[in-house]
């Protein structure tokens, strides 16, 4: 699920507020006292979080941000399991990531990648680059989130590449079917025309 940019401040904020609180236990004269209030601080910490927040809600600290009052970006759209990585990605302007993360941008994206290419032999190259790429991070020990996006079979990928492909063509040729039927439903009648239906309505009106 999303998180508003409301939401993310207040849990920033309440962060903040504990950490503060948290932070005056090094003051203590002794350990005992040290130990004894930071039981107190404890038990009291979430209400007095919370009276903080509060306060800070009527002053007006999460007033007037960015979204406010509008429906939450996406929520209508099916689940997308990568959904915070292209949200990161986008909002960091992020150009260079670990092998693994790149590689899942890369094939939520993948099919239309595919669908530019116009050749058979196009989609196989890229897909076969693409299953290279996933072995070669497999291999590689660099840190960072494990590689678990899958090798893409290369003749399904291609079957499905045809088949998008065809249905694409014979969507933008019923497209254009309805374009030529109404320029020439919209155009002026020429002069044969004219011509044509002047002489039947002539013989129409014949005894």
């Amino acid at each position: 699920m999303a998180v508003s940019e409301g939401d993310r401040r207040r849990h920033d904020y309440r962060r903040r507020l504990e950490s503060e609180q948290a932070g005056h236990d090094e003051s203590e004269d002794s350990p005992e006292a040290a130990a004894k209030a930071r039981e107190r601080r404890i038990a009291s910490r979430p209400a007095w979080v919370e009276v903080q927040v509060q306060q800070a809600m009527r002053d007006g600290e999460f007033d007037n941000l960015p979204g406010a009052g509008k429906p939450i970006p996406g929520i209508d759209r099916p689940h997308d399991p990568d959904w915070w990585l292209k949200r990161l990605v986008e909002r960091e302007k992020i150009s260079v990531l670990p092998p693994a993360l790149a590689l899942r941008t890369e094939d939520a994206r993948l099919d239309e990648v595919l669908d530019r290419e116009s050749v058979e032999d196009g989609v196989r190259r890229l897909v076969e680059d693409f299953n290279a790429r996933i072995i070669d991070a497999r291999r590689q020990l660099q840190g960072g989130p494990p590689v678990i996006t899958a090798l893409r079979d290369v003749d399904v990928e291609v079957e499905a590449w045809a088949r998008r492909r065809r249905v694409r063509l014979a969507e933008q040729k019923r497209r254009l079917a309805e374009i030529r039927a109404a320029e020439r439903a919209a155009a002026p009648p020429s002069r044969w025309q004219r011509l044509i239906a002047r002489l039947r309505r002539m013989v129409g009106r014949r005894p």
